[in-house]
């Protein structure tokens, strides 16, 4: 029984990228409790008898490079892959697998130009000569990735992977009768096979997400728009009030001048009036002692 994967070369368009499976790690994945393969460049098939774990070794390779099906990793949950135990020893509570892409060195690369030169590795390697993708997974559903042992993000692996053509939808794996499929594809289903593999797809995800964020930007615009005319509408109301506000304060002020000027006019007619009350009263009082004088006169 053979499971197949090109690893051997992973050519990018023209020849830019050649990078190969270098190592493989497993620490508590499926049947391997602590496992090392290591490949070297050329190598593209991985054969042995049944129930020796080839499949798992894919695996492994599939889930490393991102996979999220449980179905393409066999599985029900995708804790399943967690080592489980055995008659000799224990379950253990993470899996973890490290899969080390190493640049093919030694040897002439062609970049298309038929100088032989070599061509530089993918941006996201930087100058390392090889690069260590890691996923680990515990019990609770908690997963972890890495490159080069810094923490990231799934999103960063799968981007790395896009320049060297891998990932768990590329076609670093072809498992058994994936062939017949691609012989038996549409034309449609063709061309993406092949614009994936020339890495034109990556350009096509990047334009999709241009212009998604594009559509966003767009969206936030009219949003925007209908906030400031919905604000304008309200500003214009609250400027309607303000100077409502203010015609009433100013009237508010005229009425308590006019309460003012009308209470002094009262006090001043009232003290007019008391003023004039008393000057009756003063000349009556002084008629009543005349006449009682005059009385007294003519009694006497």
């Amino acid at each position: 029984m053979v499971e197949a994967f090109l690893q051997g070369r992973l050519l990018g368009t023209a020849g830019r990228e050649r990078m190969y499976l270098k190592r493989l790690e497993m620490r508590g994945f499926k049947s391997f409790v602590d496992a090392l393969v290591s490949f070297q460049p050329g190598i593209t098939a991985v054969v042995g008898p049944n129930g020796t774990g080839k499949t798992n070794i894919l695996d492994a390779v599939l889930w490393v490079l991102g996979e999220q099906s449980t179905t393409a990793l066999r599985s029900e949950r995708m804790e399943d892959v967690i080592f489980n135990g055995t008659e000799s020893r224990q379950p253990l509570g993470m899996a973890e697998v490290s899969l080390i892409l190493g640049d093919v060195d030694g040897r002439p690369h062609d970049n298309g130009n038929g100088d032989g030169e070599a061509p530089p590795l993918p941006f996201a390697l930087g100058e390392c000569q090889e690069v260590m993708v890691t996923r680990r997974l515990f019990r609770d559903g908690v997963s972890e990735y890495f490159i080069n042992k810094t923490a990231c993000r799934l999103k960063d692996i799968r981007s790395l992977l896009l320049d060297t053509r891998a990932g768990s939808k590329g076609h670093t794996v072809i498992e058994q009768g994936r062939i017949d499929r691609v012989l038996k594809a549409s034309p449609v289903e063709r061309r993406e096979l092949i614009e994936e593999t020339a890495g034109i797809i990556r350009y096509k995800r990047q334009k999709a997400e241009a212009l998604r964020k594009l559509e966003a930007t767009h969206q936030n615009l009219l949003r925007v728009r209908d906030i400031i005319h919905e604000v304008r509408r309200q500003l214009a109301a609250l400027e309607r009030q303000a100077r409502a506000a203010e015609q009433f304060q100013a009237l508010r002020q005229e009425v308590r001048r006019l309460e003012l000027t009308l209470l002094v006019h009262d006090y001043r007619a009232v003290l007019h009036e008391r003023e004039e009350a008393d000057r009756v009263l003063g000349e009556l009082a002084r008629r009543e002692s005349a006449e009682a004088a005059a009385a007294a006169r003519l009694a006497s």
